[in-house]
């Protein structure tokens, strides 16, 4: 075999590995550092699955839990759930979205909102979680209260997933 064949099919093999390597093949959902961009959390995700962010509503004191759900390339706000109106809280149906009573007496507002990433400030009082598939993800423990955690979902290849450290 020539010099020159071997150079060109060794070539050709580490180009094939870069491509498998970065080519996007998984949805992960990540928290990232709004300010330093660093990924304190990351997982695989399929599109279609949810999950819930929980914090204590800062006027009231009471439990909010909003259900995100994860697609492609962006997160989707399904839905609010709540046992008590509050400042900020939805207090009918709107064109926006469906407020609704539950049997369980808590209060549903639908609303099915598309949005690219979803920017949280860390609370001292609020307690944000992310709850994913029953794991809790206190966003206290990844950040200082009053920073900016942005949650989203992406595509992503295998060498990302090794660099970010995702959980399969």
């Amino acid at each position: 075999m020539s010099g020159r064949l071997m150079a060109g099919l060794v070539a050709a093999g580490a180009s094939g590995i870069a491509v498998f390597l970065l080519w996007p093949l998984f949805t992960v959902l990540e928290i990232v550092d709004s300010q330093s961009g660093r990924i304190p959390f990351c997982t695989r995700v399929r599109p279609g699955e949810e999950f819930v962010l929980s914090f204590v509503h800062s006027v009231n004191l009471r439990p909010v839990y909003d259900t995100l759900r994860v697609e492609v390339d962006h997160l989707v706000i399904a839905k609010s759930r709540f046992d008590t109106f509050g400042a900020g809280m939805p207090e009918a149906s709107t064109q926006d979205g469906t407020l609704s009573v539950a049997e369980d007496g808590w209060l549903e507002w639908t609303l099915n909102r598309p949005t690219p990433e979803i920017t949280v400030r860390v609370g001292r009082v609020a307690d944000h979680t992310v709850n994913y598939k029953g794991r809790d993800i206190h966003l206290s423990e990844l950040a200082e209260p009053g920073s900016a955690l942005t949650l989203r979902a992406r595509k992503s290849g295998w060498l990302d997933l090794m660099k970010n450290r995702c959980i399969p």
